[in-house]
């Protein structure tokens, strides 16, 4: 090339790396050669670059030029950029499909070839992205097809660009506390961000810092991009912080359940079923059910509880003997067996439980209403009448449909008064809880395994934590041994009558001698000693020893609101009682059951990681509080690391000691350190002197 030959050049980036053409495109004029292939090239600004051939990526001849008509020139071209010409110029060449250079393009659109014309045509044809495709150093014209697709995905990106655009206007409309309202194309990028946020959870368990959680799990282009505009550090704790700071996740969001894959909102389907329930109830397969609405029925739960699933009532029939009946809720009259509402409550397995609050099984509009066991209300039941003998054992029983009219809905400590006080106007209670106790001597005759270790109950409302120990008490102990009787008799009834049916056993466990179990404290830390002992219970279509609870045969009927596998108990039993085929074949059974238990086990470990989660939020908020705690066991005692019960919480967690100690001794601490999200606490062991300055 001879010198003032004007080039275009690119200086960052080739052809074909996906950058910006009209970012990398620069004006030059050549000055000399620089070796045996390069070029000495001066732009604009009059800064020489030494250029190797591929940058170069077009000549302007004609005529030769200097540096300083480089602007000149281009206010020249800028009339001749008309992308929309191109339109044209393709439906020419389209019928003959030939290609054309840069200066025939000029010929074609302008009728001249002047430099300003010639260089025009080569930057609208090396910008175009939708008539023509570079071959060499022409373009030859797309097809009519290929044009058409071209259209669509540009369509598609600008519509991307755009909702990109306004989301990122939202995003800082929210930042800065004003009113926003989300749009249905904002789910996507936020659902990607919360995706990566739930990552943090990742941290507690490897131990990683955000920065190296970010390079192990590195976020996506999505992501990238935002958290980039944004200013932010794309790392899961800088995404979990801006969910926060944009109101959409709490400082104390729920991790755990955002990772599952618990289902927390209903589809539209499901509630629309459930509304139709309510709107026009289906006919009750069960038209015979035996009325009981003359007995005195009492449902005993929690106050908060909202899902009454249990009543219970006492008789003296005409024998002189007693008889026991418990209640269980009857949802089965609310749906059938691969039903819309059946399907969603097999998906979801059990209703969830945490300290802020509940995720039902079934829409709460059934769930709380006519599923449930209302006060003065006539409804649906499957009852249990049984009659015991004198040592506890089952003497009689009978299963029906019915309809009961719960008389008084209870708490437990309301119960509790009542036994304590020996409300005479309510024998049937004191009635139910001396059967409750026979039954108990009964199943220790026959094995039965208690263990009583205090259990935290964690609720949160507005922000506020409160956590109570929750020990057995006389009205919680009537109501377990009900529960426990009436799926005795279910188990019974199911393998009297070979049905199949999700029983519970339990293998004997291995437990520590009279010997060695007389050298531990007595109370919490034998019990603890025992419950590590206990395997866990399994789930099988035909009858299995529990050995915990001291019964040849058991299932789980008395939670069907709650329980999808007590609701199979249910479909399999009223069906085999109306003399009906049943739901469920065994195999049937055997799949749903494997699939129940693991959404159940899913749902079992979010609880419980969600408890320990609220437990810690609690010390934090008392890091001065002297807690009393009891040296339960060791979880390695060469090391000093044991498990200590904080007694009046009910949570246990583990310490290591700096000192020797013994399981059972009472120990004073306070929180030296710790952190929820990362799940980690540290305890300060304190003296008695110490306890005694701190509390005064």
């Amino acid at each position: 090339m001879d010198k003032g030959t004007l080039v275009e050049f690119r200086l960052q980036g080739e052809p074909g790396t996906g950058k910006s053409p009209s970012a990398q495109r620069r004006l030059g004029v050549v000055d000399r050669p620089d070796g045996k292939t390069r070029w000495f090239v001066v732009d604009e600004r009059g800064q020489s670059h030494s250029l190797a051939p591929r940058q170069i990526t077009y000549e302007i001849r004609g005529q030769t030029y200097k540096p300083s008509e480089l602007a000149r020139f281009l206010e020249e071209v800028k009339p001749y950029l008309d992308p929309s010409s191109l339109e044209v110029a393709w439906e020419l060449l389209i019928t003959e499909a030939e290609a054309v250079k840069p200066e025939q393009m000029a010929n074609l659109l302008f009728s001249e070839q002047s430099p300003f014309q010639c260089y025009a045509a080569h930057y609208l044809l090396s910008e175009d992205k939708l008539y023509f495709k570079q071959k060499g150093d022409a373009y030859e014209p797309r097809t009519a097809a290929q044009v058409t697709e071209r259209k669509h995905q540009l369509e598609v990106e600008a519509s991307r660009q755009r909702e990109q655009q306004d989301f990122l206007a939202r995003i800082w409309q929210a930042l800065n506390a004003e009113a926003v309202q989300w749009e249905r194309y904002d789910r996507q990028r936020l659902e990607a961000i919360e995706r990566y946020a739930v990552l943090v959870t990742d941290a507690a368990k490897t131990g990683l810092t955000p920065d190296a959680l970010a390079r192990t799990y590195p976020p996506s282009a999505t992501v990238l991009e935002i958290m980039t505009t944004l200013g932010r550090s794309a790392t899961p704790h800088a995404a979990f912080q801006l969910l926060v700071d944009l109101g959409i996740w709490s400082i104390h969001e729920n991790l755990f359940l955002q990772r599952s894959s618990i289902p927390v909102q209903f589809p539209n389907k499901v509630l629309e079923v459930a509304q139709q329930c309510l709107d026009s109830p289906p006919p009750d397969l069960d038209s015979h059910r035996l009325d009981l609405t003359h007995l005195k029925v009492y449902t005993i739960d929690d106050e908060s509880t909202r899902e009454i699933d249990d009543g219970l009532s006492w008789e003296l029939v005409t024998d002189g003997r007693q008889r026991l009946w418990i209640h269980i809720a009857d949802p089965s009259r609310w749906l059938v067996p691969e039903d819309e509402l059946d399907l969603e409550a097999r998906r979801r397995g059990t209703t969830v439980y945490l300290p802020t609050g509940m995720v039902p099984m079934f829409p709460s509009a059934l769930a709380t209403g006519p599923m449930s066991l209302i006060q003065g209300q006539v409804c649906c039941a499957l009852s249990f009448g049984v009659i015991l003998d004198q040592a506890g054992a089952v003497e009689d029983y009978s299963i029906h449909a019915s309809l009961i009219k719960p008389t008084y809905r209870l708490t437990y400590e309301d119960v509790d008064e009542m036994l304590e006080l020996g409300v005479q106007a309510e024998p049937e209670i004191a009635a139910i809880a001396d059967a409750a106790k026979c039954r108990q001597l009964w199943r220790h005759s026959q094995g039965a395994i208690s263990i009583n270790l205090p259990e935290a109950t964690i609720k949160v409302k507005e922000d506020e934590i409160t956590i109570e120990a929750l020990e057995n008490s006389p009205a919680r102990h009537l109501v377990a041994e009900m529960m426990i009787l009436a799926g005795e008799v279910a188990g019974r009834y199911g393998q009297t009558h070979n049905i199949a049916l999700p029983f519970r056993g339990q293998p004997a466990p291995e437990l520590p001698s009279d010997e060695e179990l007389l050298q531990l404290p007595a109370g919490f830390v034998r019990a603890c000693a025992m419950r590590r002992c206990m395997p866990k219970s399994e789930m099988s279509i035909t009858p299995a020893r529990h050995a915990g609870l001291g019964l040849n045969t058991y299932t789980q009927a008395t939670s069907p609101i709650r329980r999808y596998s007590d609701l199979l108990t249910h479909f399999q039993l009223k069906a085999h009682l109306r003399g009906e085929a049943l739901p469920f074949s065994a195999e049937q059974l055997r799949e749903v059951m494997m699939s129940v238990t693991t959404a159940t086990q899913e749902v079992t470990l979010v609880e419980r990681q969600t408890n320990r989660y609220w437990g810690l939020e609690y010390l934090r908020r008392y890091p001065n509080e002297v807690w009393q705690a009891l040296v339960l066991m060791w979880l390695r005692e060469d090391s000093r690391l044991a498990l200590i019960l904080i007694e009046d919480l009910g949570l246990q967690l583990p310490m290591p000691f700096k000192r020797s100690v013994e399981l059972g001794e009472q120990v004073s601490i306070k929180v030296a350190y710790v952190d929820p999200r990362q799940d980690v606490i540290q305890f300060q062991e304190l003296t008695y002197s110490e306890a005694q300055l701190a509390t005064n």
